[in-house]
């Protein structure tokens, strides 16, 4: 790579972070993760409920998207990705996990050790690019779902934390934070305003993408930024959370959660797009512009090819500049 590329930031967590994450890092090395926080399953629940530390499963996912294609990042990433089997109490626990909270737990003394920490194993991995949490303490999120009950499938309720948010069944109407005003991550904040870019998705919408605009500064910030903002649609629906969404309703959800957030560009997959008239009618509504291109995995799986998924940034950095001062 002969220039560092654009500043950019992507937001969410999980398996769509890192599909964005692997493709991202081949584009520019001014790359950074703001992750969500609200995991309460898995080890990232019980080192939450037991140590009282942000939930680090989607911080270790994120770092290890980031690490090289060489024998140290790929040996690194199978490391903190790798879980015990056992029939004691480490069975399940990812070795990133415990490295991350271990970190945080010996730079505890220190002003912004969870961030700190967080840049240790970034620099152990070798990764190219930083990881945020999206703020700076644990949360829950509160889900509206209607139907959650069959026998009664008009009535809504709230369902709380992110386990029984993606498993409950019925229709997810909105999503809420507990505490309602979270710390936002100072760092986030001061990366999302010196940003080029901001990358929403893909990733589970309720869950990982939208609750960073639940988060009031970092919601501030990403409406404010001069960045430019591209969101990077799904490829299938979640199940659990977006069951039946075409791929213009999860633009109109996101539009209902962050009312006054611009978006310059959508970014889709050419193959899943049944209706490609109704889909820029939404990006219109929200001030961008549909970008169709094939970024999906060619062996047919639900998933996004690291390569494409590249290019298609690529294509789209280059003809959408950042504004100027």
């Amino acid at each position: 790579m002969n220039a560092p590329g654009p500043k950019v930031v992507a937001l969410g967590g999980g398996h769509g972070l890192y599909a964005s994450l692997s493709a991202l890092r081949r584009v520019t090395d001014r790359l950074t993760a703001v992750v969500t926080v609200a995991d309460d399953g898995g080890s990232s629940g019980r080192l939450r409920a037991e140590l009282g530390v942000l939930p680090p499963g989607d911080l270790r996912m994120a770092l290890a998207a980031l690490c090289g294609d060489d024998e140290w990042g790929q040996t690194w990433r199978d490391v903190v990705q790798h879980r015990f089997r056992s029939k004691g109490d480490l069975h399940d626990h990812a070795v990133g996990n415990l490295l991350i909270v271990a970190l945080w737990e010996l730079l505890a003394e220190q002003a912004g050790s969870t961030v700190a920490g967080l840049d240790w194993v970034g620099r152990l991995l070798g990764a190219h690019g930083r990881v945020l949490p999206m703020a700076s303490v644990p949360m829950d999120i509160v889900a509206e779902v209607r139907g959650a009950d069959p026998a009664r499938p008009d009535e809504v309720r709230h369902v709380k934390g992110q386990v029984a948010c993606a498993k409950t069944p019925g229709e997810v109407l909105g999503v809420s934070l507990v505490p309602a005003d979270p710390p936002a991550c100072p760092e986030a904040l001061a990366a999302v305003e010196d940003a080029d870019w901001v990358v929403f998705g893909p990733g589970s919408w309720f869950t990982s993408v939208l609750p960073h605009l639940q988060v009031p500064a970092l919601a501030r910030a990403l409406t404010a930024t001069r960045a430019r903002r591209v969101v990077a649609l799904n490829l299938v629906p979640q199940p659990g959370e977006t069951d039946d969404f075409s791929p213009q309703r999860h633009l109109e959800v996101l539009q209902a959660h962050a009312p006054g957030l611009r978006v310059d560009v959508v970014l889709a997959d050419r193959g899943v797009v049944e209706d490609t008239q109704a889909l820029d009618r939404a990006v219109k509504d929200l001030g961008g512009r549909l970008v169709l291109a094939d970024v999906a995995a060619p062996d047919g799986s639900p998933r996004h090819d690291p390569a494409l998924l590249a290019q298609a940034f690529v294509q789209i950095f280059a003809e959408d500049h950042p504004a100027g001062p």
